[in-house]
């Protein structure tokens, strides 16, 4: 783990670094692709951070709805850094709310939009377990394979690492100079990178050392996995 960095004389977390580093990237190169997919670069640009601004103050907003009274004698807590007052799934919903009434007043369809996020997304994908490895979350099973890392007392797998290597792959496999603009179907693109990074999760949750779990014991996010996959297979037959 290396949680810090040394900027100038101050600390900085270097997790939330990674993942700001990786957006920025991500929306450069979804904004200078969007040609590719027919859609102009500053409405994708955009829609980026209206995604990531919708997210965060959508999450945080929802968590307040749920939890009144944790910020009823403090509503400065709204504005608080603590990441822990913030539901996800709530910020998610209200960002596809705002990005689908963005996309509408843009003009910009469904598919050919998916296309020129998914390198955003890719990068994305890359920077997430890198941050996770700096800051020890998302950490593996023990483990005793020759290239176990020691974290939190035990040997584990160094899950996060087989994470950023499989998203890697999948960035240079779709990497955004590569794409044929004739006969490709409008959102073919985006499907291959769902599926791919499905995959991907399905088979690295199974090795993670903590992982949220329903009835019989399956892991959640692999049958969320399951999920995607499934989804991206039927609309990739569409």
């Amino acid at each position: 783990m290396f949680p810090y960095v040394n900027l100038f004389g101050a600390a900085v977390a270097v997790a939330p670094l990674v993942i700001l580093l990786g957006i920025w990237f991500g929306a450069s190169f979804s904004e200078k692709h969007a040609p590719k997919f027919h859609l102009d670069a500053s409405a994708v640009y955009n829609l980026i951070f209206l995604l990531l601004f919708s997210y965060v103050i959508g999450g945080r907003l929802s968590y307040a709805a749920q939890h009144p009274s944790a910020f009823a004698e403090d509503p400065m807590a709204l504005i608080s850094r603590n990441f822990g007052l913030f539901d996800p799934l709530g910020g998610a919903l209200i960002a596809v709310i705002a990005a689908a009434i963005y996309g509408q007043r843009k003009g910009l369809k469904m598919w050919p939009t998916l296309d020129a996020l998914t390198p955003a997304l890719a990068v994305l994908m890359l920077a997430v377990p890198i941050a996770n490895l700096a800051s020890g979350d998302a950490f593996g099973a023990p483990s005793q394979v020759p290239w176990a890392v020691e974290l939190w007392g035990a040997s584990r797998h160094p899950v996060q690492i087989y994470e950023a290597l499989s998203a890697a792959g999948i960035l240079v496999w779709l990497w955004p100079a590569r794409l044929l603009e004739n006969g490709r179907p409008a959102g073919s693109y985006f499907l291959k990178f769902a599926a791919a990074s499905a995959f991907a999760r399905m088979v690295f949750e199974g090795l993670r050392g903590a992982s949220p779990v329903t009835f019989l014991d399956l892991r959640i996010f692999q049958l969320a996995a399951w999920g995607v996959l499934a989804a991206a297979q039927a609309n990739r037959m569409r």
